[in-house]
């Protein structure tokens, strides 16, 4: 594989969902051998491993332009604490100051770091594409969810506080089924607390399993949350690594939402160089 190695990195996590982000304005892996590249170095126990791979580049629309790979080496439209955490970098970087804007496919992301610690506020593309009252046969049961696109797809079901969750088994259909092909989506298990907040449990495409947290999947929840009457933005989120973060956000007739913030900590675990060695 023709990469430029040493590669320098940063590996960071956005409550507990972890990326590889690399500084990629001067060109060190070929875009025709990325998907390879990412799929290998994002390997747990062989390699770095991750959730997923951000480059930074450059941009003539905004402060930078993010490619974001999942796990596998498919490319995502976005990703929101993969968002918040390229933008932490950016600004440790000085490629960006702390109020900034990045372009991704799913359209231009504002971001802002908030004071002089972790926290990253983002402002997310409006969501599209609200279904309600799909169904869906889970186990020996049929299941009532809903549906939105907050950046990526993703389906949103509200189950019992107690409920036992299969959420790989569940996940799996729900990504897979029919009426998803052929980009399939991302599943979403929700349950209510005393608090007022919601817990989201979240499987995801590209990972193809739980993840410890997913900021669009957080926003999706969240909006659906108050559709449904269980919460109010602004709407904590309990997510699975047990770290929260909060969704506020207008909610419009149709439904729609608008002014949709994503707001939680993104943390610079390490720095370090990959070798040619990482990708064997």
């Amino acid at each position: 594989m023709d990469v430029n190695f040493p590669i320098p990195f940063a590996k960071m996590s956005g409550t507990g969902n972890d990326f590889i982000i690399i500084d990629h304005r001067r060109v060190l892996v070929p875009e025709e051998v990325q998907a390879e590249f990412v799929s290998r170095v994002c390997r747990r126990m062989f390699s770095v491993g991750a959730d997923g791979l951000i480059f930074i580049e450059e941009s003539d629309k905004a402060d930078f332009s993010w490619r974001f790979y999942n796990a596998n080496g498919s490319v995502a439209e976005m990703c929101g604490n993969g968002a918040r955490c390229a933008a932490r970098f950016a600004y440790s970087k000085n490629i960006a100051g702390k109020k900034m804007s990045f372009e991704t496919m799913a359209g231009i992301i504002e971001a802002e770091i908030l004071g002089d610690g972790d926290e990253v506020s983002l402002l997310m593309t409006a969501p599209f594409d609200f279904r309600t009252g799909l169904q869906v046969r889970l186990g020996d049961e049929d299941k009532t969810f809903s549906y939105m696109n907050s950046g990526v797809p993703h389906a949103v079901l509200f189950m019992d506080e107690g409920a036992e969750i299969p959420v790989k088994e569940w996940g799996h259909d729900i990504r897979f089924h029919d009426m998803f092909q052929p980009a399939g989506t991302n599943a979403n298990f929700v349950q209510p607390l005393a608090d007022g907040g919601i817990r989201v449990r979240t499987y995801e495409r590209g990972v193809e399993d739980e993840t410890m947290a997913c900021g669009t999947g957080a926003v999706a929840s969240a909006i659906f949350a108050e559709i449904e009457g269980v919460a109010a933005s602004p709407v904590e989120v309990l997510t699975s690594g047990g770290d929260r973060l909060t969704i506020i956000f207008d909610l419009k007739e149709g439904p729609a939402a608008e002014n949709v913030y994503l707001h939680g900590p993104a943390r610079i675990i390490y720095e370090g160089q990959l070798t040619a060695e990482s990708l064997l």
